[in-house]
């Protein structure tokens, strides 16, 4: 089935309106990328820093919700730039509660930890989109923070779970 779609994409490049032309080369590119996502996440695993950084950037052009939890446990590696990366790509740890998948929320709950307070927020209010009892206790345990405003996003995403 994807040969099929590949290949009349192909043909697809050869149209005579520019702009289908770069509809699909685009739309090849999204595949080809798709295809590699078992190799970029072994280069998450194993590569080099730089190879990392480039496997992050490769993983925003795949349209799939599979890329956000490597992205998501990106974002507590130990080196700098690899968190910055990760970020950058995912637009911030809030723009992932919008996919409510239940699957995030170990690695949100992971984000509590960080010393990046927007980033703490961000997971804080991505927990609460995504909605679930899974996140009560963690988000119980950030109306303690020290941060008034960490504990005030806190208090406002409890009101969002589930009952």
């Amino acid at each position: 089935m994807l040969d099929k779609r590949k290949q009349a994409l192909r043909e697809r490049l050869k149209d005579p309106d520019e702009n289908v032309r770069q509809a699909a080369a685009r739309a090849l590119e999204d595949l080809e990328s798709a295809m590699d996502l078992e190799k970029l996440l072994e280069i998450l695993k194993m590569g080099t820093r730089g190879q990392k950084v480039k496997a992050l950037f490769a993983l925003e052009r795949i349209n799939t919700p599979e890329v956000f939890p490597p992205l998501l446990a990106a974002l507590t590696f130990p080196d700098e730039d690899i968190r910055a990366t990760a970020i950058q790509v995912l637009g911030a740890a809030e723009a992932v509660g919008a996919f409510s998948d239940a699957r995030l929320i170990p690695y949100l709950v992971g984000l509590l930890t960080e010393q990046d307070a927007e980033l703490v927020k961000s997971a804080i209010r991505s927990l609460g989109t995504i909605g679930r009892k899974d996140a009560e206790a963690p988000l119980l345990e950030m109306l303690n923070h020290a941060q008034a405003s960490i504990r005030l996003e806190a208090a406002l995403a409890l009101g969002k779970l589930e009952l």
